[in-house]
């Protein structure tokens, strides 16, 4: 293990990289192999990826299969291996089913994620190289400029004007200043100016960086190995939770009411034993880990072909139920080519040396790569080998300003050019210069200055300050000296809606979704752009409003307000905080450094391929390409892997729980068990095969038209009507098979199996839909593995192995009177699917 930092306070940077065993060059590929075998992968996440032998075991710790296979064990010893050995096969047979799905599944995310890893600039071999974060090892020299997070705890070889946001470390609200240099013994951990720590990211400034500590060894690591938390549940998480617990109580009272009263009708004790739990295996929804598994995997899959990557899969179900979206005007309404329109004095005029310092300003800077910067930069080309540059005050989002220290060829001269927010510039200017050159006070043409801009901003245009002053001969340059300028101009901008924005804005409204937009920009450019797209803009909130405004009422204002501008990065997380609060599942949209803590708060943090790390890395979603018309696409699959995980639920929750609480109280008035241990564990894994092609099936356009939430009141009314309507015709099932057929043991089990498990898996075919089930249209996977089943079934009692089971032929006729029941139990289940979602309205 490597040496704490505190070893390293007060060595020099030479002793320090001996020590790592590496130099300014960085580490060989040699030498980073060997130190990533002996320290690990870099990462401390709370789920790794489970071994094909884990996932496997984990198909049988369900405690109800566990206790199950443990009573087979002791029916081996009481000498009934015959059954034992079948009822270990079918519950082997069925974790294999589960298993394989799962692993399918498992590997399909794992290229997917692959796709948007968060990559590191880091010296090997002494070459710049992109590696993902996993793979940095202590002793790897990175290199850091804006967005970068950093990938483990650091020590500061070089910088220039570095900030860093190390929130989620220390709380601190605002960006930390660190600088190279030796630290005393005593310094305090949270005062280090020379150490950057694992989950901060850079604001602003560039950086060199010696990794001293990977992972599980890093502060951030320490901190989350003692909490050991895991991410906040999501809607869908928590719904899962909640049925969980509605069928722990329904499965317990009925296990503990069969096994008490066939053990007072004085039945054996073990078979009444492994009926009980057979029945609770009946009753669970065993696969539906893995249904949500291949549900989510199956959706993730989809979503990727619509060019959108699901990082946190349960994210998913929160896709399809997210009711609001918050998102910037750059990129998402507006082309997010940003074009410069103009140079303009502080007259209004036409202006060269505007175009010009702006231009210097522009090609000179080196920090957070910008679309603004790159607009001015192909706007005119400047001969650039005249100038060099000297000095940087790289761009905070807390002072909006950049500024840059420029020399003429060998002029001792220097010339300090500051381009920002417009208010920011002018806040430290005392002079403007106006047409013809002539310098006069600031106030005389403030309100000029000012009118202009409104008149610019009115029109759409987002505009630039640019400002200047003569440094003499100084060399270096601090946010101290962005004070005493002179007042340039006007840098215009123009970024035109994006084409066919309007329709999709629309579409979103369609299915349901509000497009809320946040915007940094002024006031008056957002809502110029807004009427052009068509977004409801009649009330809109700005930064300064939320300052006076308290949570209380913000929480009633958001629902009325569809345009947040001029908003500071700090205040976007408390809109998403709002917005939950006020009912809403909320998805964030963005791709810049400020929007981390806006993207962790939203219910989905939704950000872009090209964003910067710390977005990729908070955000649960990632889109290839940015934009609405993508985002659209996910929305739908994301409803649309909701809507099959609930034909499960409604499956599992009203033919299997009808059957099964027919069986039990079956059990009540007749002389022998209406189907051995072996033969319900039979049926259930039958059933359970044509369900785990749910996951392939079509779904009905009504389904994607809104978003859709759990409700466990829901699913509990489905289970009791569905559940009633199946056990009705159970008992006309019982009622043919003792009554007309006059049938034998063997042959009302086979009866009752083959009943059991057609109208089992003929229900999904109703249930499936919300609508008359022949006017949808089921998946072709589903259909098949219905016919696959059914036609099993069916051929099971006939067989050679219907001996060994507990079967016994049954008659011709009672197929005739099978074909008949299950009809008038399908046309029914259709009928009561009707009045039920009529009186429900879902």
């Amino acid at each position: 293990m490597n040496p704490p930092l505190t070893v390293f306070w007060s060595l020099s940077s030479n002793i320090v990289l001996e020590k790592l065993g590496t130099t300014p060059k960085g580490l060989t590929t040699t030498q980073a192999q060997k130190l990533l075998a002996q320290y690990g992968p870099n990462s401390f996440s709370t789920k790794q990826r489970q071994s094909s032998l884990q996932l496997l075991l984990n198909q049988f710790k369900s405690p109800i299969i566990i206790i199950l296979i443990l009573a087979a064990i002791l029916s081996i010893f009481l000498g009934d291996i015959t059954d034992a050995v079948i009822i270990l096969t079918i519950v082997i047979a069925s974790g294999l089913l589960g298993f394989w799905q799962e692993r399918g599944a498992a590997n399909a995310l794992e290229k997917l994620l692959a796709v948007v890893q968060i990559q590191v600039t880091v010296l090997r071999d002494g070459n710049s190289v992109k590696i993902p974060l996993a793979q940095i090892v202590p002793g790897d020299i990175v290199m850091l400029s804006a967005g970068t997070t950093i990938p483990g705890d650091c020590l500061l070889l070089d910088s220039d004007d570095l900030f860093l946001d190390e929130a989620a470390l220390t709380g601190e609200t605002f960006p930390v200043e660190k600088k190279v240099g030796l630290e005393p013994a005593e310094t305090l951990l949270s005062h280090r100016t020379n150490v950057l720590f694992m989950g901060t990211h850079v604001v602003s400034g560039n950086a060199q960086a010696v990794v001293v500590h990977t992972a599980t060894n890093t502060e951030f690591g320490k901190v989350s190995e003692r909490l050991k938390q895991k991410p906040p549940q999501t809607e869908f998480e928590r719904g899962i939770q909640q049925f969980g617990y509605f069928l722990m109580e329904v499965t317990l009272l009925l296990i503990v009411i069969i096994f008490a009263v066939n053990v007072y009708l004085a039945r054996p004790v073990l078979d009444s034993f492994l009926f009980s739990l057979a029945l609770a295996v009946g009753l669970t929804p065993q696969l539906l880990p893995a249904i949500i598994s291949i549900n989510l995997a199956q959706g993730a899959k989809q979503m990727a072909r619509h060019k959108v990557i699901v990082k946190r899969l349960a994210s998913i179900e929160n896709f399809g139920s997210m009711n609001v979206l918050c998102a910037d005007k750059t990129g998402t309404l507006t082309e997010g080519q940003v074009q410069l329109k103009s140079s303009l004095d502080a007259n209004g005029n036409q202006s060269e040396k505007v175009a010009l310092y702006a231009w210097l300003n522009a090609s000179f800077e080196s920090g957070y790569l910008n679309p603004i910067d790159a607009a001015i930069r192909s706007y005119r080309q400047f001969d650039l080998t005249k100038y060099k540059k000297i000095d940087e005050v790289p761009y905070d989002f807390v002072r909006k300003l950049l500024s840059v220290l420029v020399a003429e060829e060998e002029s001792p001269q220097h010339l300090m050019v500051t381009k920002g927010a417009l208010d920011n510039v002018l806040a430290v200017c005392d002079e403007a210069e106006v047409t013809g050159g002539q310098r006069v006070k600031l106030e005389t043409v403030l309100s000029q200055i000012r009118a202009k801009f409104e008149e610019l901003s009115q029109a759409g245009f987002r505009t630039l300050g640019v400002a200047y002053k003569d440094c003499g001969a100084i060399t270096q340059i601090g946010k101290e000296a962005e004070t005493g300028m002179i007042f340039l101009g006007f840098v215009v901008l123009t970024d035109p809606p994006k084409a066919g924005i309007a329709a999709t804005i629309k579409q979103l409204d369609h299915l349901g979704v509000l497009l809320k937009i946040i915007t940094g920009d002024n006031r008056l450019v957002a809502a110029h752009l807004g009427q052009q797209v068509g977004l409801p803009v009649a009330k809109i909130l700005t930064g300064a409003d939320l300052h006076r405004t308290s949570q209380e009422a913000l929480i009633r204002q958001v629902r009325e307000v569809n345009l947040f501008a001029e908003i500071e990065p700090n205040q976007k997380e408390r809109i998403i905080l709002a917005l939950k609060k006020a009912g809403y599942v909320v998805g964030y949209m963005g791709d810049g450094i400020n929007d981390a803590s806006a993207l962790h708060a939203a219910d989905v943090g939704i950000s872009v391929e090209s964003a910067v790390d710390v977005a990729r890395e908070a955000a649960d979603i990632v889109l290839l390409e940015k934009g609405l018309d993508v985002l659209i696409e996910g929305v739908k699959q994301g409803r649309i892997t909701f809507g099959n995980t609930l034909k499960y639920v409604f499956m599992a929750t009203s033919a299997n729980f009808g059957n099964m609480f027919s069986m039990a109280g079956a059990s009540l008035f007749l002389s022998f068990l209406p189907l051995l241990p072996k033969q319900i564990l039979l049926a259930n894994l039958l059933t359970d095969f044509p369900e785990t092609a749910i996951a392939t099936d079509n779904v009905d356009p009504a389904w994607v038209a809104k978003p859709r939430r759990w409700d466990i009141k829901f699913i509990r009314n489905f289970m009791l009507t569905f559940g009633l309507v199946s056990s009705i015709f159970d008992y006309v099932t019982f009622g043919a098979l003792l009554l007309i057929l006059n049938a034998t043991p063997e042959q009302f089990r086979a009866g009752w199996f083959v009943e059991s498990v057609l109208s089992a898996s003929l229900i999904v075919l109703v249930i499936r839909t919300s609508g008359p089930f022949y006017k949808s249209k089921p998946g072709k996977t589903l259909i098949i593995a219905t016919l696959i089943v059914d036609t099993l079934t069916l051929a099971i009692p006939y067989s050679p192995i219907a001996g060994f089971l507990g079967f016994s032929p049954i008659p011709p006729l009672f197929l005739l009177m099978l074909g008949l029941i299950l009809t008038f139990y399908m046309l029914t289940a259709e009928v009561a699917k009707h009045f039920f979602y009529q009186v429900v309205h879902f």
